[in-house]
């Protein structure tokens, strides 16, 4: 399968396809599938042909005339083509200088599109095209393979059988338990099938094997990244009774939910083992995850060792920091006046640290004096060392890569215990591909307290007056002494746009054009356009601060200290106030430009209120028009506050390549046929196969197979990184 492909298709052939599409080997080709399907036994007869239905014909072009385009530059190909009855029909291409090398007399084609009405006769209008050559026609089905514009699926297609004539079936790596277990096709027959399928149940049969290849493939790979994992040693921190974390839970002034005490419950037993804890807590915005990841720190810190808070900002860590030390009180004060008795002390360490202060941090972190270190990616430079790491929590972990992760993972002779936190709910087939790696624990209860938050739509397409209203809102609830956000998408304008095109300066706003048709929008609105607009306009006397990503560190903290402190009533901001930023008294939220946002952002960003005890309200200002996908997804934050329900939502929405990517760290995906909607099902058996194999063979010595799947399916780089390992 690694075979160069020269020696078959030839030189021109093969290094079109190396350029073209990434195909190198024979068994990379063999892995390019087919897009889609042609079925020859569906096709429309001309004759047939009904206005506005999508047809799909075989027909012969009769004759290409390539005119000049009558009201605007470029050139149409004008096309009569026939089919095998005798029936003529028009085709129109634009640019059809492009397509005319290919659209020509005499050649054979499928042609697909949406039948139209031109000087009263029916006609295709650039319709997609696929030419047939003579092995085409006797075939059931045409194969129709991702092309570029220099390689064509026509040359594609000649190239895969060329190899199929040649190629011997190569060794299944899945295991014939497993294949009749599962009632899975060889996998050589598979690959040819789905080149060349004989009929529906051929189709149907190759893709369900292809797939079990690259499920069992990622699962392989993440089972061998646990075996990898867990195979070194860990400090036990088993709980201590009269301990720190003892005279924390005396201390605290409310009850802990059912879901804290049950993730707390699987974490301490976790800390207790001799190999290192892996686990991923997941919780919707607000449920108190960092009260269980406090409770984590101080079991360590008990044990007489350290714990580390790695978090995605500098405005994060610093908040994080402030907390904690608020949380724990006098049992935080370690070496300060009214210190408790078996205090320890948050030392927090960022980038942004002036001298003096990140030479203090750093000794403290070396020497032990700092039982929890708060940080941001400064906590794995190499010259930042600790004491005895026990225990590494990190925060949001989407915002970080693999390797940060593992760089503070792999500190010392012993492995430090790993706790990731995430308010982002994650779709449970997603938790198995993506974090396959990583125990999974759920909190679904939001602590009492906690305020209701409505959520509404502004859709200023069509009631561009409600527009004055928000910034009304805004005013009632700082009028009521609650303060507000305004979120931005951007920081400033882009260069050469007009200023006066930005929703702030008019009453009525600029309505953007539907970006669903690909038409061109207004930029995105900048905090820095919106903040003295609104200081002049409609929030003028209130108190406003600003606040991004662009600000000097010492510069950001201070604005965020001082709406902390409600010495402003509106924070303009980015998204930098996306996740941990906790104001009780903040109760509205405006985001402008709500669309440009996803799913999962807007619904953090929204959580941002309501954490008091009045209610929350969050404005999602848009002006896409109704009906359109944009508008669907606004339409869904405003339906649910259920953030497992808008995760699986956001899956259904964004490109599922993306979300898979995440297994690949950075590397050439090999995964082609795996859909995180569509197999559920296979991915959770292929993860209970996988766990099996590498229980009881931890280095694959008896599954060569299954090694080489793994670099097929994630690369050789990480095969080898995890097999070398275990």
């Amino acid at each position: 399968m690694l075979s160069p492909l020269q020696p078959i298709v030839g030189k021109r052939a093969a290094d079109m396809l190396a350029t073209q599409v990434d195909v190198h080997t024979v068994g990379d080709l063999v892995r390019y599938y087919p897009r889609k399907y042609v079925d020859r036994g569906k096709l429309t007869d001309i004759a047939g042909l009904e206005v506005g239905e999508h047809a799909t014909l075989v027909a012969q072009v009769e004759k290409a005339v390539l005119r000049d385009m009558r009201s605007r530059r470029g050139k149409l190909l004008n096309v009569v083509i026939r089919d095998e009855k005798g029936a003529t029909l028009d085709c129109t291409f634009f640019n059809g200088h492009k397509v005319q090398h290919a659209i020509k007399p005499g050649v054979r084609a499928v042609f697909s599109g949406r039948v139209g009405v031109f000087n009263r006769k029916l006609q295709l209008t650039h319709p997609e095209y696929e030419a047939l050559d003579e092995a085409d026609e006797i075939r059931p089905f045409l194969s129709v393979y991702p092309a570029t514009a220099k390689i064509n699926s026509q040359m594609i297609a000649r190239c895969v059988r060329q190899v199929l004539d040649v190629l011997d079936d190569p060794t299944d790596p899945l295991p014939e338990f497993l294949r009749r277990r599962e009632g899975l096709a060889e996998l050589g027959r598979a690959l040819r099938r789905i080149h060349v399928p004989e009929s529906e149940a051929d189709k149907y049969a190759a893709r369900n094997r292809l797939v079990w290849d690259e499920a069992i493939g990622v699962q392989l790979a993440l089972a061998l990244r646990r075996q990898a994992t867990v195979s070194r040693p860990a400090s036990a921190c088993p709980p201590k009774a009269g301990g720190l974390l003892d005279a924390f839970d005396a201390a605290l002034p409310f009850t802990l939910t059912a879901g804290q005490h049950t993730v707390g419950a699987e974490i301490s037993a976790d800390l207790a083992r001799e190999h290192p804890m892996n686990r991923l807590v997941q919780g919707d915005v607000g449920a108190g995850k960092t009260i269980v990841a406090l409770r984590a720190m101080l079991q360590v810190v008990d044990g007489g060792r350290q714990a580390a808070l790695l978090a995605p900002t500098e405005v994060l860590a610093a908040q994080h920091a402030r907390s904690l030390r608020k949380l724990l009180g006098p049992l935080g004060q370690a070496g300060e006046l009214g210190a408790a008795e078996q205090a320890t002390s948050v030392t927090l360490l960022t980038g942004s640290l002036g001298a003096k202060a990140r030479r203090q941090a750093l000794l403290d972190a070396q020497s032990g004096a700092a039982g929890i270190v708060v940080g941001t990616h400064a906590l794995i430079q190499d010259h930042v060392a600790f004491a005895d790491l026990g225990l590494v929590v990190v925060d949001e972990q989407h915002r970080f890569g693999v390797e940060q992760r593992d760089a503070l993972r792999s500190r010392g002779e012993q492995a430090p215990h790993m706790l990731v936190m995430t308010a982002t709910p994650i779709p449970r087939t997603v938790a198995m591909t993506v974090y396959g790696d990583l125990e999974i624990s759920a909190m679904r209860e939001l602590p009492g307290g906690r305020s209701p938050i409505a959520t509404t739509v502004v859709p200023l397409a069509e009631k561009p007056s409600w527009f004055e209203r928000v910034w009304r809102r805004v005013r009632e609830e700082v009028a009521q002494g609650h303060q507000a956000y305004v979120v931005c998408p951007r920081v400033e304008g882009t260069d050469g746009a007009d200023p006066d095109a930005d929703l702030i300066d008019t009453e009525t706003p600029d309505i953007g054009a539907d970006s669903d048709d690909g038409s061109p929008r207004r930029p995105p609105m900048a905090v820095l356009d919106v903040a003295p607009k609104l200081a002049e306009g409609a929030l003028e006397g209130l108190r406003i601060g600003v606040l991004h990503g662009k600000l000097p560190p010492d510069e950001k903290d201070a604005v965020m200290r001082a709406f902390e402190r409600a010495e402003l009533d509106v924070l303009v901001a980015t998204t930098v106030i996306e996740v941990g930023v906790d104001v009780p008294n903040a109760t509205a939220m405006v985001i402008l430009d709500a669309d440009r946002f996803g799913l999962s952002q807007l619904h953090q960003l929204r959580g941002r209120v309501g954490r008091g005890s009045a209610p929350g309200v969050c404005l999602l200002v848009t002006d896409m028009p109704a009906a359109t996908n944009a508008r669907e997804r606004l339409d869904a934050v405003a339906g649910t506050t259920d953030g497992f329900e808008l995760a699986r939502l956001d899956l259904e929405l964004r490109r599922e390549g993306d979300v898979l990517g995440a297994t690949q760290s950075g590397r050439r995906s090999g995964l082609r046929l795996l859909s995180l909607l569509k197999h559920e099902e296979v991915i959770a058996k292929a993860q209970a196969y996988a766990g099996h194999i590498v229980a009881e063979d931890p280095g694959l010595h008896s599954h060569p197979g299954l090694a080489a799947l793994v670099g097929e399916t994630v690369g050789d780089e990480e095969r080898a990184a995890y097999l070398d390992k275990v």
